[in-house]
């Protein structure tokens, strides 16, 4: 049967009036007849159509309309005639909330899609460059780790100093230098269970006593000295610059490490 939306079967309504099918075809028949002149409007209230019965034959029937439903109303008076009408308008409202559930946004224009795949396209182009860039910074992280560790004893003052600098700018330079190289000293140390002012200080008396070195060159001893003078020290405090470095995310790239 091709039911329209919104349209009641005239099976349906023979149950909703308690009569058989075939009565309720005479009444609208009769009714079209009724209609005289006014028949060729009939399509508004009764639309003919066909459904299977039991034994799966096409049978005559009616689509009633809203329209037609009340027209049809007016055949029936007192409790059936209500009952009718209450029947009806429940259907009709059920089929106009079913309609409404079912309804679906207009499909989108070819341009609209072409539009919606350029901007997916270059989001997820961008997602790509981020993910790229993430990893770049990270492989670069791991070279500049890779850098750091590599330095070794030999020739290691200059890289070091080099190192420590970099590492100052990194905190905002100004009083940083001097800060960096504090703290680098106290790690060594407190790691290195030692004094540096007191070593520096046997240092030179050492240096003085055994004329080794000329004045000048004893006055400018410092503590670098005092860590290259021990393979100990030194390798202790190697380990220490490489950890502030990692920590500061800075490297030894240039350096010849």
């Amino acid at each position: 049967m091709n039911q329209l939306t919104r349209n009641i079967p005239s099976t349906e309504v023979a149950e909703m009036v308690g009569r058989r099918h075939d009565q309720v075809l005479r009444d609208i028949k009769t009714i079209l007849e009724h209609l005289g002149d006014d028949h060729k409007s009939v399509g508004n209230y009764f639309i003919e159509d066909t459904y299977q019965d039991n034994l799966n034959r096409a049978k005559p029937c009616y689509l009633l309309t809203k329209k037609g439903c009340e027209l049809y109303a007016t055949r029936m008076t007192g409790e059936k005639g209500t009952q009718f009408a209450f029947k009806y308008v429940e259907r009709f409202n059920e089929m106009e909330e079913q309609q409404k559930a079912n309804f679906t946004m207009p499909q989108p224009t070819q341009a609209e899609i072409i539009a919606m795949m350029a901007q997916q396209g270059v989001e997820q182009e961008r997602r790509l460059n981020a993910v790229e860039e993430r990893q770049a910074k990270l492989e670069q992280q791991q070279d500049n780790i890779t850098d750091v560790v590599s330095l070794n004893i030999e020739g290691w003052k200059d890289k070091v100093s080099a190192i420590l600098n970099r590492i100052a700018i990194a905190r905002g330079g100004g009083d940083q230098f001097r800060k960096v190289r504090n703290e680098s000293y106290e790690l060594l140390e407190s790691r290195g269970k030692c004094r540096l002012n007191v070593r520096l200080e046997n240092l030179k008396k050492e240096a003085q006593a055994r004329g080794i070195c000329s004045p000048s060159k004893i006055r400018n001893f410092n503590k670098i000295t005092v860590i290259e003078a021990d393979t100990r020290l030194t390798e202790i405090y190697l380990a220490i610059v490489k950890e502030m470095a990692i920590a500061h995310k800075v490297n030894a790239e240039g350096l010849g490490a």
